[in-house]
C-alpha cells in the first residue's frame, strides 16, 4: 500500500496523508491544509468506521494538533506504531513510512509541551 504525504504547514515534519488515487483522501487533505477542520474532522471519522487506516489517523491526528487536542493527536500516533509500518511516498518524492511520520508527531508534540512548560 503506497500513500501519498501532502506537505503541512501546521507541523513541521508531518504531513496531511491520503492515499494516492482516493480523491476523498485529497480532499480531506485540502480541507485540513485551508484550516477547515471541523469538516475535515467529520469525513476523517466517517472514514475510520469503514476500518483502521494510518493515512485517516495521522490526518486525523493533524486535525486533534491543530484545534488544540493534543492528547487525542498522541493517542492516534500511538495507535499508528502499534499497527504494521506503511510505506508512503512523501510529495518531494521521498519515502516516508507510517510509523515515521507517527515518530515525527510524537516528537514534535512532546517538544511543544517541554517548551510550553518552560
Amino acid at each position: 500500500m503506497s500513500i501519498k504525504l501532502v506537505a503541512s504547514a501546521l507541523v513541521p515534519m508531518l504531513a496531511m496523508v491520503s492515499p494516492a488515487a482516493a480523491q476523498d483522501g485529497t480532499v480531506t487533505a485540502r480541507e485540513i491544509m485551508s484550516g477547515a477542520y471541523a469538516k475535515a474532522e467529520q469525513k476523517l471519522l466517517t472514514q475510520m468506521q469503514t476500518g483502521v487506516r494510518p493515512d485517516v489517523q495521522l490526518n486525523l491526528a493533524a486535525v486533534y494538533y491543530a484545534t488544540g487536542r493534543t492528547e487525542q493527536a498522541r493517542a492516534l500516533y500511538r495507535d499508528v506504531l502499534a499497527q504494521a509500518d506503511v510505506p508512503m511516498t512523501v510529495v518531494s518524492n521521498r519515502l516516508a513510512t507510517s510509523h515515521a511520520v507517527a515518530t515525527a508527531g510524537l516528537h514534535y508534540l512532546d517538544k511543544r509541551q517541554q517548551t510550553a512548560a518552560r
